[in-house]
């Protein structure tokens, strides 16, 4: 939907609300006519019910509203006496038009200053979880949500068992598109095979302000662009997703908007000069090794892990032969003095290459994995000069991302059904890669992610398991900085005993 749709829709709620409602506000002791007016009926009806006016807030955020919006119809029922279950269950179960019942129909009482707190152990158990998922999903949405590293493709700096925090705040906090969803899940639920959301009265895209910019190098969470799964691991069927609602990745932004982008026997150089890594960034290829002696896969895969390459182990093209499917630069370099060894080889493509699944899947353009481009990242604002060399490389950004119509009539290049040698772009774009470079589906294949896909910046490593067993140097540690990461596990659970302790005394003293 769009603003203009919304806001009619908002308009029409508004109306909804105040037939509804208006003689119970004249009994509440207002005016009929503050029933109707926007915004302020909801403030005047936090007072009507005897709850805070911050409520009102909470009736505005997308998905926060879904749990709000029964509560607050089983509390205007029950600020006119009606308490029962019966009543409950109706105000919850006709969408709040029960409030029409009680507005025309019964002969209410209004109860001024009435009792909060619930009536029994039961009732306060589901308010306490009531507003405990509301706080949650106001957390998880807009300031930190939890992530996991599903894959080896930023293995040394993120490793597959990684359990994250991602900060919302940094780029600013995406406001939910799908408006009807089930609170701190993603786009399934849990254990089933549906969806956790209903495609309908989409809000455009929204976000609020951040404090910085997305950087080169930075790793960066967005949606996955291209995705029509149902979920990571099943690709059965076809689905409409919401941007929202696409598969969360995580990789490192090696572009930002306005930069010439080219890789060069593997490596990202940036208008012209290679990428400088943070030092916690560890580049990993594909190396094909051979031994001098026959020597047991196990005993292969022991050697390997104590030159730190875990990312498994394969039988070769050749006989003789193994694939180590990923190692660092530093790790082939020691590996390579081991009496043992007789042959390591660079499984890069050499240039000129042409690999079918590399963006933009164009004949005419000889790219692989580790030679690509130059290729212009787009930038709010730029014109580029649009003809048949560049069309298959903007022509999805142009009508899915930014939803023009272009078509090509022999060598002239229609843009929504008129003539056009140029474009300006209306976003801003990223290149994401892995840092392991032969195993990470990544900007390679799809191309540009725009940042209305952006989700948040990783921080903070707060859990990590590996093999069943938890891997305790990396609990409570940054993901960015210099150096190898410092655990701050330690001091948490000591200022946590601390903070228990200090509690505990008070509570004493007090009684």
């Amino acid at each position: 939907m769009t603003l203009s749709q919304w806001f009619i829709f908002f308009l029409a709620v508004q109306v909804i609300h105040g037939l509804g409602t208006w003689k119970l506000y004249v009994k509440a002791g207002r005016q009929a006519w503050e029933a109707f007016v926007p915004v302020y009926n909801a403030v005047i009806l936090m007072k009507i019910i005897n709850r805070p006016w911050w409520w009102t807030i909470l009736l505005f955020v997308p998905i926060v509203n879904l749990i709000m919006f029964p509560v607050v119809w089983v509390e205007t029922a029950r600020s006119f006496k009606k308490n029962s279950t019966t009543d409950t269950l109706l105000a919850v179960a006709t969408l709040g038009f029960y409030n029409y019942y009680l507005n025309y129909v019964a002969d209410v009482e209004y109860v001024e200053n009435r009792d909060l707190h619930p009536r029994t152990a039961f009732g306060d158990w589901v308010s306490s979880i009531l507003f405990a998922i509301v706080a949650a999903t106001i957390v998880h949405t807009y300031y930190i949500q939890p992530f996991t590293i599903p894959t080896s493709s930023l293995e040394k700096t993120l490793l597959v068992g990684d359990f994250l925090f991602v900060s919302k705040v940094n780029y600013g906090a995406r406001i939910p598109m799908t408006t009807i969803a089930a609170p701190m899940v993603h786009d399934t639920i849990p254990g089933a095979k549906i969806k956790s959301y209903i495609p309908k009265l989409e809000l455009p895209y929204l976000r609020l302000p951040g404090f910085e910019d997305i950087e080169r190098n930075d790793i960066v969470v967005f949606n996955w662009p291209v995705d029509t799964m149902l979920d990571m691991y099943h690709t059965d069927k076809y689905y409409y997703k919401p941007i929202d609602k696409k598969t969360n990745y995580v990789k490192r932004c090696v572009g930002i908007p306005g930069d010439s982008l080219e890789l060069r026997d593997g490596y990202v150089y940036i208008n012209g000069e290679q990428n400088d890594l943070p030092d916690r960034a560890k580049l990993q290829f594909s190396y094909e090794i051979t031994f001098k002696r026959n020597i047991h896969p196990q005993e292969i895969v022991a050697m390997l892990n104590r030159y730190d390459i875990t990312d498994g182990l394969a039988y070769g093209r050749t006989q003789g032969s193994y694939l180590i499917p990923a190692a660092s630069n530093e790790a082939i370099a020691r590996l390579k003095n081991h009496p043992d060894v007789g042959d390591i080889v660079s499984l890069k493509s050499p240039k000129g290459e042409r690999s079918s699944g590399i963006f933009p899947s164009n004949v005419a353009y000889n790219w692989n994995n580790d030679n690509f481009g130059p290729l212009y990242i787009p930038k709010e604002g730029a014109t580029i000069d649009l003809n048949l060399e560049t069309l298959p490389l903007y022509k999805h950004l142009i009508t899915h991302y930014e939803g023009h119509k272009v078509s090509v009539n022999g060598n002239q290049i229609l843009l929504d059904g008129q003539p056009s040698t140029s474009y300006t772009f209306a976003k801003d774009y990223y290149w994401m890669m892995g840092d392991n470079r032969h195993n990470s589906q990544d900007s390679r294949v799809w191309g540009f992610v725009p940042f209305d896909h952006v989700v948040g910046k990783p921080v903070f490593i707060w859990m990590s398991w590996a093999n069943g067993k938890p891997r305790w140097e990396r609990w409570f540690t940054t993901v960015e900085g210099s150096g190898k990461p410092t655990s701050y596990l330690i001091p948490f659970l000591v200022l946590l005993a601390g903070w228990f302790g200090f509690s505990k005394w008070r509570k004493r003293k007090k009684e």
